[in-house]
């Protein structure tokens, strides 16, 4: 295999300009094409980009001789295009969540099992300096074992975002509202710092977008298999967005945290990335003092990197090495795989009223 990787885009919408202003700016790639239904949009698409244009993701990945594709089209229609592209012979990463139900996640999979390609999903969130401090506490041991894990994703869409594509707001073509589209990335952080669920149990509710089918809230209380605990709550709700924070407790008492959104919340093609993450929480005793220096790093280096894009490129970095290398990176497809697992526990919880036990549900 060649150095350089060539990359095709599955899904000209609006979050498909950032992964390609985002794949300009990786060392040791080439934007090379972009596959599309709509034959009209994706030509557009890829004419502003100097790319060529398909219809056939088959087709697209031998003609063009793609070595990673980057699947961005809506959360139920991820399984088909990467098993298409796995079976031509690429390797895939998926934009979050790797898919709106576990029985797609299961065959993406098998299938990366079974033709040696590599798969993984996007969660960038997970690049982020004050996220990796957190990571890094954990795993010297700050913390003690993680004991307490929150959640707090509270932001607002408005009725002009639910309207701006077709497949918002449905159960068939979104495949769920706040907890699918929103909370994955805080919901991955919070699996990557607490481990494995024991059980879940959680309620969704429809608080004041009475034009949607799906959740604009859910709250869940998780049982982990260390023993941990977790709350959750997430929502679309709060008019004109709040934050998104995820902050883990640990059992001597040591607490960290990151507020990963801040303000009225990024939106593809309507908005940028308001505040810099930043750690909002660290009392890890003797290193109390370094809240403000952490954030005083992190406001510095938001003012001079684009987020939007940035962060994109270091998560396809990461894994176009893990395809040259064959070895895994740092996000697996099992790890997008847990995200989904645990959206749909509380799906199946508010449906039966019950907890959802993982892996004997």
């Amino acid at each position: 295999m060649s150095t350089l990787l060539r990359i095709a885009l599955i899904g000209p919408g609006k979050v498909a300009h950032l992964h390609a202003r985002a794949t300009q700016q990786t060392p040791g790639v080439q934007l090379v094409a972009v596959c599309g239904r709509n034959e009209q949009k994706t030509a557009a698409f890829a004419n502003q980009y100097g790319i060529n244009p398909y219809t056939d993701v088959a087709e697209m990945v031998n003609r063009e001789g793609v070595d990673v594709c980057v699947v961005l089209t809506p959360h139920p229609n991820h399984r088909e295009p990467a098993v298409a592209a796995m079976e031509a012979g690429a390797s895939v990463l998926v934009e979050k969540p790797l898919a709106a139900s576990l029985d797609d996640c299961d065959v993406m999979i098998a299938t990366a099992e079974r033709t040696g390609k590599t798969l993984s999903v996007i969660s960038q969130r997970r690049f982020y300096a004050p996220c990796q401090r957190i990571r890094q506490a954990i795993d010297t041991g700050k913390l003690g074992a993680p004991a307490l894990g929150m959640v707090q994703m509270l932001g607002w869409r408005d009725e002009a975002y639910y309207g701006s594509d077709p497949w918002r707001g449905s159960w068939a073509h979104e495949g769920g509202g706040v907890l699918v589209n929103q909370a994955p990335h805080q919901l991955d952080l919070l699996l990557w710092y607490m481990g494995e669920v024991e059980s879940v149990y959680g309620v969704w509710r429809n608080v004041n977008h009475p034009y949607i089918e799906v959740e604009d809230t859910a709250a869940a209380i998780v049982q982990f298999k260390n023993g941990g605990i977790g709350n959750i709550v997430a929502s679309n709700s709060q008019k004109p967005g709040l934050y998104g924070k995820v902050h883990i407790h640990g059992q001597n008492g040591a607490s960290v945290g990151v507020q990963t959104d801040g303000g009225s919340m990024f939106i593809a093609g309507r908005s940028g990335i308001q505040e810099p993450p930043i750690n909002d929480l660290w009392t890890i005793s003797g290193e109390e003092d370094q809240l403000a220096v952490y954030q005083a790093e992190d406001h510095a280096f938001f003012g001079q990197t684009d987020a939007l894009t940035y962060y994109f490129s270091q998560q396809l970095a990461d894994f176009c090495q893990a395809v040259r290398t064959q070895t895994q990176p740092a996000i697996t497809a099992h790890d997008g795989r847990r995200v989904v697992e645990l959206f749909q526990a509380i799906y199946e919880s508010t449906r039966t009223g019950n907890a959802v036990h993982m892996g004997r549900s």
